[in-house]
């Protein structure tokens, strides 16, 4: 299951209680800031952990092209010797990031303050999202790009001979903005400011930190600022990837949603950047108990115990949006088993995803008998504790789309089928046997 292979048509069917633990596969947006960084450090990265799902291979193959050595020391472990903060080499070929935005644009940001010339492309998903929100921050370093009408993919960046650094206020909540901005200003002289208004997802922080970057976050008036002093040189660190949180959403939805369900699921990131559809979910009344809290390779982390339970639709805040914009699609499903109203709102970035989520998961959910409105920047669901189903839905190469819809089918009274599971590779490649483990019938 790949970005490039044929549409692979997959049904998922009621099923008798789930049962066991789920052991999910490495945090992907850590895993792409591993790559990142140790490919900008000198010396050795060891990483365990690594998710080795198709969005993360592009991304080590891609620092391999910037000169980086890599090398697959077994399941989940990898080492990275790096070329240094400002050691890129200009890459032979076309820099082809498959599916993966977050990898697109941090690697842009990584190499634009550096005096070469690369040209990044994607597949068909990719290669329509807006690359903008990028470049044009990346642009104010002194870097120069060349893009497809509406500043899309394939884009070419020329990094800037003699950067300059930025200070930046993001003008949307975004962390792959925030991400690409702080990448760059590590090759630019002076202090690099991104200014956020609301917090997003903070792994480029905690991980610039720990491989030795001066950074500072202050809340102000303005909002979180986050201050980068630029040059440093960047020390080789272990790196232990946690599980990640937006893929054990799929198995915790099933367990709440499917009867007579109990999973565990061990070592899942508890960051309060990413942690906001366990919140929301606690509000639900969502039977989840977080055991054995503790901190792993500077991250919190707990293992969940999660049972089936009797939910209720609520609102989140558009404020929690950024927290759980990953997890938007999976909750749409699971207010559709619950009681009530859930209002979600503040979703407007999940127009600009691998798909437009919000119309997919419309869509799809109305075509199996869910009562779904949306606006721009909302999206309504109105709960009746079940689900009829019955229905194909369209994907759109979209991941999530795919494990959200094939997740629904086990609690719906008639089967769900999607038109394409192969995109599931990039972030979750064992999404299918591991819910079959626990009793899912999928196929």
């Amino acid at each position: 299951m790949s970005h490039s292979a044929e549409p692979l048509p997959m049904t998922a069917r009621r099923s008798g209680p789930l049962r066991g633990e789920a052991r999910i596969p490495g945090d992907k947006s850590i895993s792409h800031r591993a790559l990142i960084l140790g490919a900008l450090s000198v010396g050795e990265t060891h990483i365990t952990g690594l998710l080795e799902g198709q969005d993360v291979l592009d991304t080590a193959k891609a620092m391999q092209a910037f000169g980086a050595q890599i090398e697959r020391l077994g399941i989940g472990e990898w080492k990275v010797n790096g070329v240094g903060v400002g050691g890129f080499a200009e890459p032979e070929g076309v820099i082809d990031c498959g599916n993966s935005g977050t990898g697109v644009r941090l690697i842009m940001g990584a190499m634009a303050t550096t005096p070469i010339s690369a040209t990044f492309t994607g597949d068909a998903s990719l290669s329509r999202r807006p690359m903008g929100r990028v470049t044009d921050p990346l642009e104010l370093f002194g870097c120069e790009v060349t893009a497809r009408e509406g500043k899309r993919l394939p884009v070419t960046i020329k990094g800037a001979a003699d950067p300059v650094p930025v200070r930046y206020k993001t003008p949307v909540a975004s962390a792959q903005i925030k991400s690409a901005v702080l990448l760059a200003g590590l090759n630019a002289p002076g202090q690099t400011v991104v200014i956020e208004s609301e917090p997003t997802r903070d792994h480029t922080e905690r991980m610039l930190a720990g491989f030795g970057a001066t950074i500072t976050t202050e809340i102000t008036d303005e909002g979180r600022v986050i201050t980068l002093t630029g040059r440093p040189e960047l020390k080789p660190q272990p790196v232990a990837v946690p599980r990640d949180p937006s893929s054990a959403a799929f198995p915790v939805a099933a367990a709440l949603i499917v009867p007579g369900s109990e999973i565990r699921v061990p070592g899942v990131s508890r960051n309060p950047t990413r942690d906001g559809l366990y919140v929301t979910l606690v509000e639900m009344g969502a039977d989840i108990t977080f055991e054995n809290q503790r901190e792993e390779g500077g991250e919190p982390v707990a293992d969940l115990l999660v049972r089936h339970s009797a939910l209720k639709g609520v609102t989140v805040p558009a404020e929690r949006a950024a927290s759980m914009i990953d997890e938007f699609p999976i909750l749409s499903v699971i207010a559709c088993f619950a009681e009530g109203m859930t209002v979600m709102q503040g979703v407007h970035e999940l127009r600009v995803k691998e798909s437009d989520r919000i119309a997919a998961m419309e869509d799809g959910l109305i075509a199996n008998g869910a009562k779904v409105t949306s606006t721009e920047d909302s999206m309504t669901v109105e709960g009746t504790g079940g689900l009829t189903g019955g229905a194909t839905a369209a994907t759109h190469i979209d991941h999530r789309i795919a494990m959200s819809f094939l997740v629904a089918g086990l609690a719906s009274q008639q089967p769900i089928s999607v038109d394409d599971g192969s995109p599931i590779a990039t972030s979750f490649p064992d999404f299918l046997p591991l819910m079959q483990a626990l009793g899912a019938e999928i196929a």
